[in-house]
């Protein structure tokens, strides 16, 4: 075995101790990233305003602190989902928060931080990448994709972060593959029933995401009048396609709770009154959720859950 290829092993050991799985390409398969996201773009398979809203950003060149990268690496990391308790009218409404928006917390940086440590011990560095991490996991072989489109990993369902860096370690071996989807996907509709939007259709695998609830409750434009407010039942994304799928029998009932609020914390929520004013053990737990960079959504997909905020009588904010 070459020394390169022997310190990806070790690499990949180390990560499979953590109880995280992952796989390592040359960072040649850039330029096959970047078609995988264009191609469909041009076929026309991809929604205009989706791509320049969420998938323009994505940068195919090796990061500027790190021009002499040389492989690129990506990280599945078991992840539950979170539940958010909120009192409302005197009961608890507890709401979720999809397993994929641990990215809003320091958990991907804690799984780059010890990726640099071990690759600094060896002699190499390690960068921050700008990539379609599903398409990544999926044609490395980490992933399948399953009919909603989402990435799944064995042994951890779609209940996972993906985590991406880059690295000046030497690749030799290359995974990469076509896409591949979940063989269980060829005769379970179980998603495409649940959906209740019509994003997920029998007459393509690829996923009309311009109709995903998850899309339009990641934006910040007014909901279309076709979304019934009833179908809103997370904080952020939406976990109908996962909840009912048989990939995920084994980690669905996995869920932590993050926090609980008050009444009176509920109800500054749902009049949207402004982040910095909000009291100050109010926004400790709000940042415990580390998306009140999002604050102006979560209100908003808040008053979609619970029900309409009052009207701004008392704060007269926004």
């Amino acid at each position: 075995m070459r020394p390169a290829e022997s310190r990806v092993e070790k690499l990949l050991a180390m990560i499979g101790e953590r109880g995280w799985k992952a796989r390592i390409v040359p960072i040649g398969r850039l330029a096959d990233l970047r078609e995988a996201v264009r191609g469909r773009y041009e076929a026309g398979l991809i929604d205009g305003a989706l791509f320049r809203e969420q998938l323009a950003s994505f940068s195919f060149q090796p990061p500027a602190e790190l021009p002499q990268a040389r492989s690129i690496l990506v990280v599945a990391v078991p992840t539950p989902q979170m539940r958010v308790v909120f009192r409302r009218r005197g009961e608890s409404v507890a709401v979720v928060v999809p397993p994929t928006y641990v990215s809003y917390t320091p958990r991907a940086e804690g799984v780059r931080a010890v990726l640099e440590a071990w690759l600094r011990r060896e002699g190499f560095r390690l960068a921050k990448p700008q990539l379609p991490l599903k398409t990544l996991a999926v044609c490395s072989g980490l992933a399948e994709y399953g009919r909603n489109n989402i990435c799944y990993v064995a042994g951890m369902g779609s209940f996972l972060e993906l985590v991406g860096a880059v690295s000046d370690l030497p690749c030799e071996a290359d995974p990469w593959r076509e896409p591949r989807a979940l063989a269980r996907c060829e005769s379970c509709v179980a998603c495409l029933r649940r959906c209740p939007t019509g994003a997920i259709g029998e007459d393509r695998f690829l996923l009309r995401a311009e109709r995903c609830l998850t899309y339009h409750n990641e934006a910040a434009a007014d909901f279309p009048a076709w979304i019934e407010p009833s179908w809103h039942h997370c904080l952020i994304g939406c976990m109908r396609c996962q909840t009912v799928c048989p990939e995920n029998r084994a980690v669905v009932d996995w869920i932590e709770d993050l926090a609980e609020f008050s009444e009176p914390e509920t109800a500054l929520f749902l009049e949207r009154v402004p982040l910095e004013r909000l009291p100050a053990a109010t926004a400790a737990k709000l940042r415990s959720l580390e998306i009140n960079e999002d604050y102006g959504l979560l209100c908003r997909n808040l008053s979609m859950v619970l029900g309409p905020y009052p009207p701004f009588t008392r704060h007269g904010f926004w």
